[in-house]
């Protein structure tokens, strides 16, 4: 499928209101211009609101909350924001940042404007996702059967890919957005619409790539110049892959900035025929589905700042972590056959961040088995099932609390290990998938797959205790701020990556779409993890005392404030050293009673 035609036509009004409502619950969760700190509490007949007023009194508005409990107590709720002095009703996210945009700091009112913009390009997204939402369900079901469930081995995990990138972020509310693409572009190359086209390459000097491996490393398909039509080359350049969105301006750019302009080429021959993955800028080939690249896109999600890009430091962190995470497999047996990571060892840059690729290689032995990215489990499969009730159909009779049980128990039980190295990944919902078949004696088998471990944080002085002479040398990586020298970052990490993202946001998905009630849940979530933290060292400062007292017992949690980081404020005026892993703070969901949300 290259491309999907869409169907024509008015998309339901739902899109902006749903959009809207997200933006606010996020603007709200972050207190941007004080929505928490400084406005003051309303009862009226229809609820609670929040009166937010101008620091000169001249202006007032008006929010009504509901109870929320998933990273902050409360949310927006409709009418959504209402002017004071009129009564009007603001119904998009451009009047909604206006008229937020005029209570900030004149220094930040640019980043309301730009987040606007973010909001106007996600919800063309959102609605064109509405459009063609029967044409690719239709089209997955008649390529890889109805029954997704059926959907086995590393092609059809793109299918698993596809349906994950139709679904919002638990946090982040204009995901869905990519900056500066237009539909025709979001139907040729991105992950929902389940596209298919070719590689472009450029033939770079020989010595201007970095390939830390060798060559000899790089896939056997990795063409030469003479296979791209450029014969005359082939004892001096060596093929570089470009995503066919990066050729034009940013490739321009880059081949001036490294001096490149005048002895690089682009080949006019497209070569590899690939299929995006849910990082879009990550494709499988197809001849090869076991091997992936990773390539740089001028495009930016979840916040303006956050660029597709390719720093060679992340490179090298990203190998230095996988080899990092095989030493604790050595240590810890028991993972061996349930915690997989795929390989990140080869890659190679030409010293500039849209010049670089990453080999990605899958472990062998997957064909057999569904790969489910974690971020498509509670999205609609065809048919309008939830994912998840299809593979409990298939593996855990029916039960979708079972598969979660076993998937919770295993995550938490090798992110708790990790945390008694001093270590915590950035394993979010797309970095992690479930990896499901059957045992022989017809139970199921539910492992792990891991990948894009280049943004760790780890303390040093913890590891150091735990490894010995097999821990790493900071030097070792290139990003300074993965190491430090108490537990905090790697506390923080944990929390809103695996606890919040990984377990929390499917308790209160699930209890949103009302299948189990949600105190079920997050006691399910709360016992797992007790008792993984129990294996740990119980002691004070040990490993288990630290989770057990900032995490399952502490009042408050840290909560992303990416919103915040990514697009309202420069980082000069957030403080933000990592636009990722920049916090607020929200309620302990796993210590109270929690009603079911409205």
């Amino acid at each position: 499928m290259t491309a999907v035609t869409t169907a024509k036509g008015d998309t339901s009004d739902t899109c902006e209101r749903d959009l809207l409502k997200r933006v606010l619950g996020a603007l709200l969760r972050e207190d941007v211009v004080g929505l928490r700190s400084r406005a003051l509490a309303v009862e009226r007949q229809d609820g609670p609101w929040l009166r937010l007023a101008a620091a000169d009194g001249a202006e007032a508005l008006l929010l009504p909350i509901a109870d929320d409990g998933f990273q902050s107590a409360y949310t927006a709720r409709l009418p959504l924001l209402v002017r004071e002095s009129d009564g009007e009703e603001l119904t998009t996210c451009g009047e909604v940042l206006h008229a937020l945009g005029a209570l900030a700091d004149p220094a930040d009112r640019s980043g309301f404007d730009a987040f606007a913009e973010e909001c106007r390009q996600t919800l063309a997204t959102m609605r064109l996702h509405h459009r063609t939402r029967d044409e690719i369900d239709g089209y997955l079901a008649d390529r890889y059967g109805a029954d997704p469930a059926d959907w086995t081995g590393l092609t059809e995990s793109l299918a698993h890919d596809t349906l994950a990138a139709r679904q919002d972020h638990p946090v982040y509310p204009t995901a869905r957005g990519r900056s500066g693409l237009d539909d025709d572009q979001l139907c040729s190359y991105a992950p929902e619409f389940h596209p298919r086209f070719a590689l472009r390459w450029i033939a770079v000097p020989r010595q201007t790539l970095i390939v830390p491996s060798g060559e000899g490393r790089l896939p056997a398909c990795w063409p030469t110049p003479a296979t791209l039509g450029l014969p005359a080359l082939r004892h001096t350049h060596i093929a570089l892959p470009v995503h066919p969105l990066t050729v034009g301006t940013p490739l321009d750019e880059a081949l001036r900035a490294t001096g490149l302009m005048d002895t690089a080429v682009l080949a006019e021959r497209p070569y590899l025929d690939v299929m995006p993955t849910l990082s879009m800028r990550t494709v499988a080939l197809v001849a090869e589905p076991t091997l992936h690249l990773k390539l740089p896109l001028g495009t930016a999600t979840l916040g303006l700042r956050n660029r597709r890009t390719i720093k060679a430091g992340t490179l090298i962190d990203g190998a230095a972590c996988q080899r990092l995470l095989e030493t604790v497999i050595t240590r810890e047996p028991r993972f061996r056959d349930t915690v997989l990571i795929a390989d990140e060892t080869v890659y190679a840059h030409a010293g500039h961040e849209c010049l670089a690729v990453l080999c990605r290689r899958w472990p062998d032995g997957l064909e057999g088995s569904a790969v489910v990215p974690l971020a498509a489990l509670l999205s609609e499969a065809p048919g309008g099932r939830l994912l998840i009730d299809h593979l409990a159909d298939r593996h855990y009779d029916g039960d979708p609390i079972a598969l979660l049980d076993e998937a919770l128990t295993l995550l938490f039980d090798w992110q708790t290990t990790l945390f008694g190295y001093g270590i915590a990944l950035e394993s979010h919902q797309q970095n992690v998938s479930l990896v499901l078949n059957q045992k022989p004696d017809g139970r199921p088998r539910l492992r792990l797959l891991l990948k894009d471990n280049d943004g760790p944080r780890i303390n040093t002085a913890r590891m150091r205790d735990a490894l010995g002479d097999d821990a790493p040398a900071p030097s070792t990586f290139d990003d300074v701020r993965i190491n430090g020298d108490d537990d905090g970052p790697i506390r923080d990490l944990f929390t809103t990556i695996t606890v919040h993202l990984c377990a929390g946001a499917f308790a209160f998905g699930l209890a949103r779409r009302g299948r189990v009630p949600l105190d079920a849940l997050l006691t399910l979530v709360r016992d797992r993890l007790g008792e993984a933290v129990g294996r740990l060292g119980p002691g004070p400062g040990q490993p288990g005392a630290v989770l057990r007292d900032y995490v399952l017992n502490a009042p408050e949690l840290p909560v992303k404030a990416m919103v915040t980081a990514g697009t309202l404020l420069a980082k000069e005026r957030s403080g933000a050293a990592d636009i990722n892993k920049h916090y607020t703070t929200g309620p302990n969901y796993l210590q109270r009673t929690a009603a079911p949300p409205r």
